[in-house]
């Protein structure tokens, strides 16, 4: 059987480390190799991946954008960062909303989420682009990740003997709420204005925490059953995508950021408060799994006809 040829272009960083480290223990994946000196080349970095069935872009959004032209139509690209994710040309790879696992299945362009986003936009495209919350309302989010999501260079400064003393308390981060995932929230969530967004990063390597708090009184003729119900059912068999019931909380109450690290799941919690004037929406999942190399590796799979959990953790 001939095998399937990837190329990883950018496989030094983080997200590329992570998709190398699955797609090695895939039997019928070829990972082609590149030279130190080739790496430095566009044009030989262009070659390999001509030569590729499929290929990841694991790079700054300038080198992104600079190599697709050279690359031609026909090579399948996964870009991974955030050069093409509102990009007309490219089909944004959550296969989990409705419509999008065709797309991505007959496209030869996917862009993969940002982690922040996957987080919102699981929790608020449905409920949007299916009617039940207005396109206009006012959205907020915080999300709260671990320090691999800042790459090697946040790694390595929390990691480091010597670090400052402001690292061992949560940061938030993205005050000015310019945040680069914010075009891919509002467009991908079908939004008439951006959210009100704000990041926090704490003193643990991985997992993600994304909450979006929802004024009743704002929804007339919504209850948050009804909500939680909305969820459920948009989900409804999905392997990867979870919804709790509404209030269900883990016994001690408390909800751990890095709750589902090392997993490609994704997990919905619903609250309200007991007046149910208040709602809270909480996606809980890995940055660097179904926020980054997993769900990479999921749009590779259907991209290339395979299962599409193959190689999940």
């Amino acid at each position: 059987m001939n095998k399937i040829r990837v190329f990883i272009d950018g496989s030094a960083g983080t997200t590329g480390l992570r998709i190398a480290d699955r797609l090695k223990q895939r039997e019928e994946i070829e990972l082609l190799s590149i030279s130190e000196e080739g790496r430095k080349e566009e044009a030989e970095r262009a070659r390999v991946i001509r030569s590729a069935d499929l290929a990841f872009l694991c790079l700054p959004d300038a080198a992104a954008k600079s190599i697709v032209p050279l690359v031609g139509s026909k090579v399948r690209l996964l870009d991974t960062s955030t050069a093409h994710r509102v990009d007309p040309g490219w089909v944004y790879g959550f296969p989990e909303l409705h419509g999008y696992r065709e797309k991505i299945r007959s496209s030869t362009r996917v862009a993969v989420p940002g982690c922040h986003a996957s987080g919102f936009i699981s929790l608020v495209a449905p409920l949007v682009t299916t009617g039940i919350l207005p396109a206009g309302y006012p959205f907020t989010c915080h999300s709260l990740t671990g320090y691999s999501g800042g790459g090697k260079k946040m790694i390595a400064a929390y990691e480091a003997p010597a670090r400052p003393v402001e690292y061992d308390s949560p940061r938030s981060y993205g005050l000015t709420l310019h945040h680069k995932h914010l075009p891919e929230m509002q467009r991908i969530s079908g939004l008439e204005t951006p959210p009100v967004f704000v990041p926090i990063v704490a003193d643990y390597y991985s997992g993600m925490q994304v909450t979006v708090p929802l004024r009743m009184e704002l929804l007339p003729g919504l209850s948050p059953e009804k909500i939680a119900r909305a969820l459920r059912d948009y989900y409804q068999g999905e392997e990867q995508i979870a919804v709790h019931p509404l209030g269900q909380l883990p016994e001690d109450g408390f909800l751990a950021g890095n709750g589902n690290r090392c997993t490609d799941k994704m997990e919905i919690y619903l609250t309200a408060s007991p007046d149910e004037k208040q709602m809270l929406l909480i996606s809980l999942f890995d940055n660097l799994g179904k926020g980054s190399s997993g769900a990479a590796v999921q749009c590779m799979n259907i991209m290339l006809g395979l299962t599409e959990t193959a190689g999940l953790e």
